[in-house]
């Protein structure tokens, strides 16, 4: 962790994306289904991470369905220039809001086209394959036949750069034989860290790891550990917990989401928070006295 710089940039999408991003997920209704409440401020905090510098908004159809797409097109096409929109398929939305797997090579390309109608593009910059094979977490099985089909839709022009979401290693390993693959999505944060040996693999080959659920998902994370960092240091314990992510590896980009303002400036904070050794000491030693704790991750 030494020696990481945690306001850098990192290669996405063929371009340098700032590390602290946003996911938009939480713009949409209660259980990422219909309409938020407050359109309006919706894309007032769309408008606010721009304006603070931010290059890399994480997003889906599959997220409303089509509500946060639409939002940020609303909020901000046309798009500045070094804006990466990074978007998923893989999965669809049932009338009740279940999340269902969708992964044939008709649904693939008609998530493919949902997603360019919504953002109003010509084309995706990365479109991460999700994986749903479990409804806890990745589990094992081959991802040929769907990436197999994406990599198809790259060649047609459709897709840039393709990432893989909520796999094992073993999947990245076969993804990688089949496709270019940019970034791996899956769920890590301070107490949940099962991909520590595939981030510094991926570290090494300069391939980007953006961990859902940083902040512990829809169970903020407790710790007093944490806690006790944060006042040491005068930050929330939420800000610590990112910028622990932005020291792990440098490789790590972050996309924490939040449908306020405030929040997005809080958050966007925790990459010039500074983090001494022995704060680093603690909170990786609280991490590891639990590597293999998973949380439901279906939501993502």
């Amino acid at each position: 962790m030494p020696g990481i710089d945690p306001s850098s940039t990192f290669p996405l999408g063929g371009r340098s994306v700032k590390r602290l991003g946003y996911g938009a997920m939480q713009l949409a209704g209660p259980g990422v289904f219909g309409p938020p409440k407050d359109p309006d401020a919706a894309r007032a905090v769309l408008r606010e991470v721009v304006a603070r510098g931010v290059n890399h908004i994480d997003t889906s159809d599959f997220y409303g369905p089509h509500v946060t797409n639409q939002l940020i097109r609303e909020a901000l096409a046309p798009y500045p220039g070094d804006l990466v929109i990074v978007t998923k398929i893989g999965a669809r939305r049932g009338d009740d809001g279940a999340w269902l797997p969708a992964y044939s090579p008709e649904a693939l390309t008609q998530a493919v086209h949902d997603n360019l109608r919504n953002l109003g593009l010509d084309v995706l910059d990365v479109v991460n394959l999700r994986i749903m094979f479990s409804t806890h977490g990745p589990a094992e099985g081959s991802i040929e036949a769907p990436l197999t089909a994406l990599a198809e839709l790259q060649r047609k022009g459709l897709v840039r750069h393709i990432g893989l979401s909520n796999v094992t290693a073993t999947q990245v390993a076969e993804g990688r034989r089949i496709a270019d693959i940019v970034c791996v999505q899956n769920h890590y944060n301070l107490a949940h860290r099962h991909d520590d040996a595939l981030i510094d693999a991926l570290a090494r080959d300069r391939i980007a790891y953006v961990p859902f659920f940083p902040l512990g998902g829809f169970s903020p994370l407790q710790s007093s550990t944490l806690s006790g960092v944060a006042e040491r240091l005068g930050a929330t314990p939420m800000q610590v917990a990112l910028a622990w992510l932005l020291h792990r590896a440098p490789n790590i980009l972050l996309i924490p989401g939040t449908a306020s303002v405030a929040h997005l400036r809080e958050n966007l904070a925790a990459a010039e928070l500074p983090l001494p050794e022995d704060a680093l000491r603690e909170l990786d030693v609280m991490g590891r006295a639990n590597p293999t704790s998973r949380a439901d991750a279906s939501a993502s």
